[in-house]
């Protein structure tokens, strides 16, 4: 009874274990063949073509030109500082301002300069009296010329000489006829000796009248000399008077040329010297381009080659000008030579200190290869891009380098060639070797 349970027992172990088999088997076979229809599946779906639009690479006439970097400055920059000591009383304008030529930056007090004008001006009002009072007195006018006997006292003592002269050829003349009188007996030797001794005196005193009137024209033309130097002093004094109107002009510090106030360290009541700056202009129209060329590209520079430049801060807009200075020497450190332009920045919307890529067109007649914005996928890096072309009916990936956007088409550097078939449209769904049909 025992055995035959046992038998039974191992019989019916068997029959689940043959049963878990077949099931196992079943179940692994189903797998397989869902796994294969997903494959198939899968394959069929990766084979269906993608369909894109195209476009043609042309080509067309383009500027030869070089791709350098810079920065803009500045066309001129000036510290302003006054010409005089004193203390700021007014600063009419501030940091941003822009101010025309001529404009007053700062005031400083004048009170010490307008009293010492004053003062100046008043020397030579003296000055001047002092000469005109001299040159009457000599008997010179406006613009006269000196003339020693027009002098009143030269005039008096020529006068007085001719009267004494006079007087002694009286005297003389009366003498000579009563020595004939008494030759003859007619008057008495006591007589004639009267008249003689009154001829000597009348000629002495004549003689002594000349000398006066001598004199008299020395003393004139001495006064003559003496009116030179006050005319030399009269003109010291109006230096002084120049001078001084120079001063209460150096209390006013204005604007040398047009431009940009872009600093203004000094505050009303702040009291300056030369030495003080009171503010910075800058002429922002035009600005200078300052560009870095690379040694090999050194020789492609030339004076009045057209910059065409463009900034960050406002993207697809381009900014013109001519080269103006090629620096003669090399930077020894970085081996590249500096190029000045000047940039037209009318509106003032560019500012000195802005990074600029900049083209230096070198010539004309280049022909470019352009192909649509549309075909372009940009790396994350930028320095390169992604474009497909067509190669029957398969996408090839092209990595190349393009130009700045015109428009709608952009100009392609290297990757594609004149002739060659770009696609458009969907290239996200694009990948190197990708069945495409083309749009109707």
């Amino acid at each position: 009874m025992l055995n035959n349970k046992m038998t039974y027992s191992k019989q019916f172990l068997s029959l689940v274990i043959c049963t878990l088999l077949i099931g196992t088997a079943l179940l692994s076979g189903c797998r397989k063949k869902a796994a294969s229809t997903t494959t198939a599946e899968a394959s069929t779906a990766a084979a269906q073509p993608v369909e894109v639009t195209t476009s043609q690479a042309t080509t067309r006439d383009v500027p030869l030109f070089l791709q350098v970097t810079g920065s803009f400055a500045a066309d001129e920059s000036s510290d302003l500082a006054p010409e005089t000591s004193g203390q700021v009383v007014a600063t009419p304008v501030d940091v941003g301002a822009f101010v025309k030529q001529g404009t007053v930056i700062a005031r400083l007090n004048d009170r010490d300069a307008k009293l010492k004008l004053q003062q100046a001006v008043a020397s030579q009002q003296q000055a001047e009296a002092a000469l005109k009072q001299a040159e009457v007195r000599i008997g010179l006018g406006d613009g006269g010329k000196f003339d020693a006997t027009a002098v009143p006292e030269v005039i008096a003592a020529r006068q007085n000489y001719e009267a004494a002269e006079a007087q002694a050829k009286l005297a003389e003349t009366t003498a000579r006829r009563y020595a004939n009188l008494v030759a003859t007996g007619d008057v008495s030797q006591t007589v004639y000796d009267q008249y003689r001794t009154q001829a000597e005196t009348a000629r002495a005193q004549a003689n002594a009248a000349k000398k006066q009137y001598e004199v008299a024209v020395n003393q004139a033309r001495q006064s003559n000399q003496g009116i030179a130097t006050a005319r030399a002093g009269l003109e010291s004094v109006k230096a002084q008077v120049a001078i001084a109107r120079k001063a209460v002009a150096d209390t006013v510090i204005t604007a040398p040329f047009a431009g940009f106030i872009s600093e203004r360290p000094v505050a009303v009541g702040e009291y300056v010297t030369n030495q003080s700056k009171i503010a910075t202009l800058i002429k922002a129209n035009p600005l200078k381009l300052k560009l870095q060329l690379a040694e090999s590209e050194a020789a492609q520079a030339r004076i009045g080659a057209t910059v065409i430049a463009t900034v960050a801060a406002f993207p697809g807009k381009e900014f013109s000008g001519k080269v103006t200075a090629i620096n003669p020497a090399l930077d020894p450190a970085s081996r590249t030579i500096t190029v000045e332009a000047d940039i037209s920045n009318a509106g003032n919307v560019l500012k000195a200190g802005m990074f600029a890529s900049a083209r230096v067109i070198e010539s004309t007649g280049g022909q470019g290869v352009f192909i649509p914005t549309s075909a372009v996928v940009k790396e994350a890096n930028e320095l390169s891009v992604r474009i497909y072309v067509v190669e029957g009916e398969v996408a090839r990936l092209r990595v190349g380098q393009v130009g700045e956007a015109e428009g709608d088409i952009v100009r392609v550097i290297n990757g594609v060639k004149a002739g060659e078939t770009v696609i458009t449209s969907n290239l996200d769904q694009l990948y190197d070797g990708a069945k495409i049909v083309r749009s109707p």
